[in-house]
């Protein structure tokens, strides 16, 4: 079988560049790679489909193809020309979908893939494109939908023009609504998005929620990286390192991981520190960032959206008296990412994530498969994670409650670090995707070649003797 999955925006490289650099860097690009990799040692062919770009400001990119290392030949990463050379961010690449999916079926001509992944709503809606110009099967994979997020931006229609401008919602909702028509899958990772995303007013008469084409299956965890094993030299430098950054001692920790956006709510977590003199007794305050060892005076360095959530967040830190508690990580890569998880967790310390809405949630299962324990938003898919109280979940919006999950988290520290090591082991692997999802496109093959084979009579009979779906 040949698969390939379409993802327009970000991009991928042997050396995973600019990861959590950009918001369009984020966590798909783990999903589709980690994903991509299992099924190739599945012995699948797989290609991962992604835009050229060849920007000086984005090195690295510019090949029509790479690999991956220890992957010398399957699977492949496949890069076409999409509105120009230079980046561009995720809302301005619609205008150009079309243009991406020409050159990619030009590339297939000769031997077309047997079925394609679309990734986000815009590479959804390649998969579409191509679908009309080879006939490729599909699935959608949406990760997130555009009606979430202009629900959460509030969109109203006194800044319609002003928002749909900036982040082309009209073009968007539409090209998810032709997507969900034509996929022969749609992929959740949780039953909850499956009914709160898709059961959105703008999408009811594109898809019904009940629709067979719906297959939950969560994302995993690359147990290579994130484990509780120490990995010898390298784990001690970072150790080495963590220690310099946080100072002597051993006093617990809570980590905040997750990028700079206002919708993952770091200032929940700083002013539940501001509010609780027993949290600040009992715990540090730790932000992992990427290239930025210091941004007391470094903020500059980050881009203009990420300034303007870490400046209040110095700044409640400064107000609530907390300022010396508060340490930041430079972390430039999974592997160190992992290190600073086992590290902490030796400590006691906990990982956090307060977002106002998590479609899923990688951070919060790498973080448990290092053994941390979890203090979690109770909004979006860690509730479904977490469903054996293998986490503790808060209310976003309460800094008390957030304070109250975090103290019991520091609490129960060694039973939650143990139930949540066991719930990822057990339910989330990149392995266990990868077999869900080739379970659900071969049965999608299957019912196609039925559907292809049979006539309208033919098709009937085979319903009534219970062979086929109607």
């Amino acid at each position: 079988m040949h698969v390939i999955f379409l993802n327009p925006q970000g991009n991928f490289d042997r050396r995973d560049s600019f990861w959590a650099a950009h918001p369009d860097f984020g966590g798909q690009l783990i999903y589709v790679k980690e994903t991509a990799l299992a099924m190739a040692r599945m012995g699948v062919k797989v290609d991962i489909v992604t835009r050229q770009i060849d920007d000086p400001d984005w090195p690295g990119f510019s090949e029509p193809e790479d690999r991956y290392d220890g992957f010398p030949d399957n699977p492949r990463i496949l890069r076409f020309p999409c509105g120009g050379p230079g980046f561009l961010q995720k809302e301005l690449l619609w205008d150009h979908l079309n243009e991406w999916a020409e050159h990619i079926a030009d590339f297939y001509e000769d031997s077309p893939p047997d079925f394609a992944t679309g990734h986000y709503g815009d590479g959804g809606y390649a998969a579409v494109l191509l679908w009309q110009k080879m006939g490729v099967p599909f699935s959608l994979t949406g990760h997130s939908l555009g009606a979430q997020k202009l629900d959460k931006l509030g969109m109203t229609s006194d800044n319609f023009e002003e928002m749909n401008e900036q982040y082309n919602f009209s073009t968007r909702i539409e090209g998810e609504r032709q997507t969900m028509i034509n996929a022969s899958l749609i992929v959740t990772s949780t039953n909850q998005e499956r009914y709160e995303q898709y059961g959105h007013p703008l999408y009811q008469t594109a898809i019904s929620v009940e629709a067979p084409k719906f297959h939950v299956i969560p994302p995993g965890v690359n147990t290579r990286v994130f484990n509780t094993n120490p990995a010898g030299g390298d784990e001690a430098r970072t150790a080495a390192d963590i220690q310099a950054a946080l100072g002597d001692g051993d006093k617990p920790c809570v980590i905040l991981a997750s990028r700079l956006e206002t919708k993952k709510n770091h200032i929940g977590v700083f002013e539940a520190f501001a509010a609780s003199a027993e949290l600040r007794e009992r715990a540090d305050l730790v932000v992992v960032l990427r290239g930025v060892p210091d941004p007391w005076s470094d903020i500059g360095k980050l881009g203009a959206e990420e300034q303007d959530v870490l400046r209040p967040l110095l700044e409640t830190a400064v107000r609530g008296g907390f300022k010396d508690a508060l340490k930041f990580l430079d972390l430039r890569s999974q592997h160190a990412l992992a290190s600073a998880y086992r590290h902490l967790s030796r400590r006691g310390s906990v990982f956090c994530l307060t977002a106002f809405y998590e479609p899923f949630g990688l951070a919060p299962i790498e973080a448990a498969a290092c053994g941390l324990a979890q203090v979690v938003t109770k909004n979006g898919g860690p509730s479904e994670i977490f469903e054996d109280g293998s986490a503790v979940l808060v209310d976003p919006y309460d800094p008390a409650d957030i304070a109250r999950g975090l103290l019991e988290g520091l609490e129960n520290h060694a039973e939650l670090a143990r139930k949540g090591e066991r719930r990822v082991l057990e339910h989330y692997t990149w392995d266990r995707t990868a077999a869900r999802y080739l379970e659900a496109i071969e049965d999608s093959l299957r019912e196609r070649a039925l559907d292809t084979e049979l006539n309208g009579e033919d098709r009937l009979q085979a319903y009534l003797d219970g062979e086929q779906e109607p």
